[in-house]
């Protein structure tokens, strides 16, 4: 189960695709760090993230932990993004054979799962295919 602090500490990173931009270096940290790992600065401003990119790699999960039963079988994916940060994300939307690496995507802000009839909702990012 998770937390409603911890929840609510992550919005920025899943409502809006917010990252940390080393202000020494430029490496850009998703979810943001405290500190680099390229140069060990401490600095960082906030930058939007790109929402389109590529599938690098997938999977599709026939057997999910229990809290996505109800979705499987699904597919999930490490994304690519056109500033070069990687993300796993689920790809929705499409028939598994529509699915190849290096196919374009969009990510877009969806319901990822609910705590139960009176718990919290948690939103965050998911894949689409592109046209």
């Amino acid at each position: 189960m998770i937390t409603p602090q911890r929840y609510w500490r992550e919005i920025p990173q899943r409502y809006r695709l917010e990252a940390g931009k080393c202000k020494k270096c430029g490496y850009i940290c998703f979810p943001p760090r405290l500190i680099c790992p390229k140069c060990k600065n401490r600095e960082f401003e906030t930058v939007r993230l790109n929402d389109e990119g590529k599938i690098a790699s997938f999977t599709i999960i026939r057997v999910p932990p229990e809290q996505f039963s109800d979705l499987s079988p699904y597919a999930i994916g490490i994304i690519e993004l056109n500033d070069g940060v990687k993300i796993l994300a689920q790809i929705v939307d499409c028939d598994f054979e529509e699915l190849e690496i290096g196919k374009r995507v969009k990510v877009e802000f969806r319901k990822i799962r609910s705590e139960g009839e009176a718990g919290i909702i948690c939103y965050g990012y998911k894949a689409v295919l592109l046209e």
